[in-house]
């Protein structure tokens, strides 16, 4: 399920579930989690500060956070709930000079790869290079 605050604006980004939902499950297939699901949240910075600072005790807005559903699910398929700050992915895009829709598919990316199971380190980062991949031709391939 993808969920979207009113009123965010981030014009380039594949927001809508028309255009998301198809590359979460692509990406989700690429990653070897076909047939997962997971709540997807994307927020903007006083939301996603509210869950930073209430679930890891943290100030200031995070670009991602994941909450994987572990062990005891009730569904096997169900990975958790994952939320992005559509505005310091944005934000963070144009600090770095990237592209805003690959900064925010590598994120949803990395996302994923923490709902999966994975922690920092090179098999997270080799698991969310694929799926970004996936997800980066997917895109492209919409935009045509």
């Amino acid at each position: 399920m993808i969920l979207r605050a009113p009123g965010l604006l981030a014009p380039g980004l594949p927001l809508s579930r028309r255009e998301l939902g198809p590359l979460v499950d692509r990406t989700l297939d690429a990653m070897g989690l076909a047939g997962a699901t997971l709540e997807l949240s994307l927020v903007g910075d006083a939301e996603i500060e509210a869950l930073n600072r209430s679930f890891l005790g943290l100030p200031g807005p995070t670009n991602v956070l994941s909450f994987p559903a572990g062990e005891g699910a009730e569904r096997s398929e169900y990975l958790g709930e994952m939320a992005i700050s559509v505005e310091t992915a944005t934000r963070e895009a144009f600090l770095y000079g990237q592209d805003p829709a690959e900064h925010f598919l590598r994120l949803l990316c990395h996302g994923l790869a923490h709902l999966a199971g994975f922690d920092h380190g090179e098999a997270m980062d080799a698991l969310a290079e694929t799926g970004l991949e996936s997800a980066l031709a997917g895109y492209e391939s919409s935009m045509v």
